[in-house]
């Protein structure tokens, strides 16, 4: 089967209500933190994408069962530090920075070594983020540079720390969050605000975690080796998924749509914040709490006018992983958008800041670039007619929605390869387009 597709007309109207895959951060850290519990945990609706079947094989590696009934998952936990580890094992993360980072700060008891490698991309991804403070904790971690491949080793003489997280990056801190868990005494996590997953579960489990907010960053405290039980877990929609079908409604012509049982954790909606500041009318309703954590069905219908933005940096990373269709938005909008510090885009699967601003340019957007901002010149009247192929985007799942969603609102004739890049967060994603009314060969 052939690895791309093809796509040479824009979507007509359409007036749908659907689902989304379900959210990757939560699916990881429930299998993670179930491989932890004391007893057996039930995860309905867990995404059954790369990275998170990655997440499961590397927990049955570590000596925790699981198994499958129907839509649900069960996951027998021993307890904190309740892995067997045998000697030589080897951990594939895949294309996953979350598995990768995360179980880092779960194998920081491990008596034998442990080796975590990863496929072409992530082995390009920076690990001193991670691997600096877990030294700090006492554990034993061999690197070449601070990239995987990554030797590590526990102790049992771990102690608590108070480190100081100036990334914005929820990956460092949930490591952390996860390494003081087997840690005795009370770790102190200062870290500046990012998605707050991790602590929101383990306040669902009860765990002795306290959160203070404070203007510009989150004091987090974990009291260590504290055991907490079994649980059960029905996984929401994914807004990083969400994302591209918001923009898809915005951009086609007098469409509606319905985004149902979405995580709308206010640390993740940054997109909906900066789209409706550009003018969109995106309303979240049916709100209710899960376990801690926001749900919503996002209603979203076409906009025929955008206006330029001035973004705050305040709102980066609740938006991190939806700038690349935020920049299509951008691209239709009257005026000039203007988007500060935006390195951390380039620690992704992909330089995804660099593919950006080199897609903008070749469907003829003029995009300044000083350091980490970019200006956007939008177009309101922007149309493409020329052919596209895409390709060498490292293979990363976004640049490959945000090359249909394109297609689809812009116009052209696109050839788009390493379709089965999806896989790494949303397979569906074709198969919703297509129930939508996208056509796509």
């Amino acid at each position: 089967m052939p690895d791309h597709i093809l796509i040479t007309n824009q979507i007509k109207s359409f007036n749908k209500k659907i689902n989304v895959s379900s959210d990757k951060s939560i699916s990881i850290r429930s299998v993670l933190l179930a491989s932890q519990a004391v007893g057996i945990s039930k995860i309905t609706n867990l995404l059954e994408s790369e990275d998170v079947l990655n997440t499961l094989k590397t927990i049955k590696k570590l000596g925790i069962k699981y198994t499958k009934i129907g839509k649900t998952y069960k996951i027998e936990g021993f307890g904190l530090n309740g892995f067997n580890i045998k000697k030589k094992t080897i951990i594939d993360a895949g294309n996953s920075g979350t598995l990768a980072r995360l179980i880092l700060g779960l194998l920081v008891k491990t008596k034998f070594p442990v080796k975590l490698i990863g496929d072409k991309s992530l082995s390009k991804r920076d690990f001193s983020r991670v691997i600096k403070p877990l030294k700090l904790l006492g554990v034993n971690i061999k690197s070449k540079k601070d990239l995987i491949p990554i030797e590590i080793t526990g102790t049992d003489f771990l102690r608590p720390i108070t480190y100081y997280e100036k990334i914005g990056s929820a990956q460092v801190k949930s490591c952390l969050i996860l390494a003081a868990l087997n840690t005795p005494g009370k770790t102190i996590i200062n870290s500046k605000k990012s998605r707050d997953h991790t602590e929101i579960m383990l306040k669902y489990l009860k765990y002795p975690i306290k959160v203070q907010r404070k203007k510009s960053y989150d004091k987090i405290s974990v009291q260590g080796l504290n055991q907490f039980k079994s649980f059960n877990y029905d996984v929401p929609g994914d807004i990083s998924s969400a994302a591209f079908f918001i923009v898809l409604t915005l951009l086609s012509n007098k469409s509606k749509i319905i985004i149902k049982n979405i995580n709308v954790n206010k640390s993740r909606t940054g997109i909906i914040t900066i789209l409706n500041k550009m003018g969109a009318n995106i309303k979240l309703r049916n709100r209710q709490i899960y376990n801690g954590e926001k749900i919503a069905n996002i209603h979203v219908e076409s906009k025929k006018k955008f206006k330029a933005i001035n973004c705050s940096p305040n709102l980066n990373s609740s938006a991190i992983d939806e700038f690349l269709i935020i920049f299509l938005v951008a691209t239709k909008a009257k005026g000039i958008s203007i988007f500060k510090e935006l390195g951390e885009m380039n620690k992704k699967e992909s330089k995804r800041l660099n593919l950006a601003i080199k897609f903008l340019k070749k469907i003829g957007v003029k995009v300044e670039r000083f350091k980490d901002d970019i200006k956007i010149y939008g177009n309101p009247n922007l149309k493409l007619y020329k052919n596209y192929e895409m390709k060498n985007f490292l293979k990363d799942h976004r640049i490959f929605f945000l090359s249909c969603i394109t297609a689809l609102t812009l116009g052209g004739k696109w050839k788009i390869n390493d379709k089965d890049s999806i896989n790494t967060s949303f397979p569906n994603f074709l198969k919703i387009l297509k129930n939508i009314g996208a056509k796509i060969n």
